[in-house]
């Protein structure tokens, strides 16, 4: 019954940046996990990161370490990731993700995921 809205994708130059946004329709939404994953063509979908439900706690893939930040924004319901310095190798379908566990421990895992969005495209050109 959760519904999860995604937003902010596009087409940029390798270099440049891009803030994803993911509103989410639930009453609970401050007691959730929140993460994003994304998907390349012909690829397994991947786990990019996550933010603790009080967001005191954040996990990163080493790839986007230094370059994306995720946030989240309990009273608006909304979770976010900033790209910065883009790679080509960035292109994909980006996913947000919650876990209703929020005691759960560590990165996000895909098969603790309770609700997906319905994915954004970033393409990133060189």
């Amino acid at each position: 019954q959760v519904q999860l809205v995604e937003s902010g994708g596009g087409l940029v130059q390798a270099g440049g940046s891009l803030r994803l946004s993911c509103a989410a329709s639930g009453r609970t939404f401050r007691l959730y996990t929140a993460g994003w994953f994304r998907q390349a063509p012909g690829k397994e979908r991947e786990f990019v990161a996550s933010i603790s439900w009080a967001g005191g706690a954040t996990y990163y893939v080493d790839s986007v370490k230094g370059r994306f930040t995720i946030s989240r924004d309990n009273p608006k319901n909304t979770v976010y990731l900033q790209m910065n310095s883009l790679k080509p190798e960035d292109t994909a379908v980006y996913y947000c993700a919650l876990d209703s566990d929020r005691y759960r421990q560590g990165p996000l895992r895909s098969d603790y995921v309770d609700y997906w969005g319905q994915g954004t495209q970033v393409t990133v050109s060189s």
